[in-house]
């Protein structure tokens, strides 16, 4: 799958956000290792504590399909209309980086942050969340 695809995939999960307080919607597409791709979008709560954000919801969905396998995920979100380029870049929260640290090697796990197919960029995991603290760590 190339990033385009991906971005593009994040881009159309953006659809389905659930996001009447903020207005901020957000879809993820992260991609296994055969192809397999898991989508997400973010789900806003009242309770605010209680939003969860697309890229846990991504995370959640290969997990409980029996996949821990992933190899990037790409990231859309913003308060732009569904369809027109987003203003900004929308990188993973705090939480949502050690959630894909639990379940990626954070030295080439790669996080595209899109506000279009063609205007995206790309990081590892490690430059977001550098001195992670991992699974690896509790051997």
């Amino acid at each position: 799958m190339d990033d385009k695809e991906l971005i593009r995939l994040a881009m159309d999960a953006r659809s389905r956000s659930y996001s009447p307080y903020s207005e901020y919607r957000v879809g993820a597409a992260l991609v296994c290792s055969d192809g397999t791709v898991f989508t997400g979008a973010n789900i806003e709560n009242a309770s605010y504590p209680a939003t969860v954000c697309a890229e846990r919801v991504a995370v959640g969905n290969a997990i409980s399909s029996g996949r821990s396998d992933i190899k990037a995920i790409a990231i859309a979100g913003g308060k732009s209309s569904e369809t027109s380029a987003l203003s900004d870049y929308a990188t993973p929260c705090g939480i949502c980086r050690q959630v894909l640290r639990e379940f990626t090697d954070p030295r080439v796990f790669r996080v595209l942050v899109a506000r279009s197919v063609d205007d995206y960029k790309e990081f590892t995991l490690d430059e977001l969340l550098p001195e992670s603290f991992g699974p690896d760590h509790l051997n």
